[in-house]
């Protein structure tokens, strides 16, 4: 079971990539959105290339925090390679590098709180400049949109005001809170994606997609599905003659579980979307696709500036530092596929999960001790804080400059492949005339 619920988790990080790189393709190909991107950033990014030539404050966090002003040389350069980073996993891996967003930007000093709202924010920004909605709507199911909506609104509220309660109570628990659920989450993940790894490299794969969601109905949803709780919401009635019927208020149970995640992680809350669905409610692997892209854009857009971007919670700078260095890494990262081997893209997913897991971790003693729970050292609380910072920037640098690095060797092999695929469209649409 344990593999079963691994295995939606990749299927949701699968078509979070994919959306992804169309939507950082959209923009990239459109001068007019190019061009609002450049104004957008303009005046958040020449303020902060002047101001990181001085020296700043860098412990960064705080209702106040939302300014240009308000950040170390390191912290914006760094946020710039969070979003290469972010993006190379994304467009080589074809798996989604948010997860990896949140603790990297806390490694650089933001505090959690602001981390999330930032992470949220830049998530929205990308939707909102480059989506491709339109190609997934036919299979957006409304009444399942709308409930889900429903619940992860709640969801996504009652996130943001936990978050934001801790952070009021204590910033230094908040911190500690945010750190302890991702360590769970990337260390379940990184176990699984370093075992996926292994497992592959002894075995050849016996098909394309090793990894597709069952179509057959678990128990649990066949029970769901045979309850008649008012609103009943039929779907799926191209897979199955008649459809299947479901219950509005499961669906906004589980709207409420991700949106909650979503609010408190800062991520797209896909990675639950996939095994509540698909396992949960039997509903089928595209409609599970289409609702949960649908449902990231609306879960991201009112988490961060509802519950975070009006309390001062979202670093503009940082944001907009992210999504330029994604849409650089994105390409980058698609486009060497073409001559990375499989296996080795596999080994660099289960590190770049397990760094983030690492620094996460490492981060835990020192917040333990300034809360008062454990006694230890201040200078050891910070080295061993230190070392899981020097480990988690080093192990994904290596990824980054293996992966750039390939980039530009193969270079000459790529331009050669694409003039003869440029060669056989003109072919083909010659013939086709």
């Amino acid at each position: 079971m344990t593999k079963r619920i691994y295995s939606s988790f990749m299927q949701a990080s699968r078509a979070h990539a994919q959306w992804e790189i169309e939507t950082s393709l959209n923009i990239i190909k459109s001068r007019k959105k190019l061009l609002i991107l450049f104004v957008m950033a303009l005046p958040l990014l020449i303020p902060a290339m002047a101001h990181a030539a001085s020296t700043l404050p860098t412990f960064i966090g705080g209702k106040a925090a939302f300014g240009p002003s308000f950040f170390s040389p390191a912290t914006f350069y760094g946020s710039i390679a969070v979003g290469v980073i972010a993006g190379l996993i994304t467009g080589c891996i074809g798996a989604g590098g948010g997860f990896v967003i949140t603790p990297a930007l806390m490694s650089l000093g933001v505090k959690g709180i602001l981390a999330v709202g930032t992470d949220m924010f830049h998530i929205f920004a990308k939707a909102i400049m480059g989506t491709t909605l339109h190609k997934k709507m036919g299979n957006v199911h409304a009444g399942l949109a709308i409930a889900f909506l429903v619940g992860s609104g709640l969801g996504v509220t009652g996130g943001g005001a936990i978050n934001r309660a801790l952070y009021n109570f204590n910033p230094i628990m908040s911190d500690f809170v945010i750190s302890s659920i991702y360590v769970v989450l990337l260390g379940f993940l990184g176990i699984f994606a370093l075992g996926e790894f292994i497992s592959t490299r002894k075995s050849v794969p016996k098909g394309e997609d090793v990894h597709c969601g069952p179509e057959k109905m678990t128990a649990l949803g066949v029970k769901l599905q045979s309850m008649n709780l008012a609103p009943m919401i039929k779907f799926d009635e191209n897979v199955v003659p008649g459809g299947r019927r479901i219950s509005g208020v499961f669906v906004a149970l589980c709207g409420g579980v991700t949106g909650l995640l979503a609010s408190i992680l800062g991520v797209g809350g896909g990675f639950v979307t996939f095994p509540m669905f698909v396992y949960g409610l039997g509903i089928s692997t595209g409609t599970t696709v289409g609702t949960d892209i649908f449902q990231i854009i609306f879960t991201a857009g009112y988490g961060s500036i509802a519950q975070y971007a009006i309390y001062g919670y979202v670093f503009y700078t940082l944001a907009m530092g992210m999504l330029l260095g994604s849409l650089f890494g994105i390409q980058i990262g698609a486009i060497t596929t073409k001559v990375v081997p499989g296996t080795q893209i596999k080994a660099f997913y289960a590190i770049a999960i397990l760094a983030g897991f690492i620094n996460r971790l490492f981060a835990l003693p020192e917040k333990l001790t300034q809360m008062g729970y454990i006694t230890l050292p201040a200078a050891s609380g910070a080295l061993i804080t230190k070392i899981g910072v020097w480990l988690f920037f080093g192990l994904v640098s290596v990824f980054g400059i293996w992966i750039i690095g390939t980039f530009i060797v193969n270079i000459p092999k790529l331009r050669a492949e694409s003039a003869e695929d440029n060669d056989l469209e003109v072919t083909k649409g010659g013939v086709t005339q």
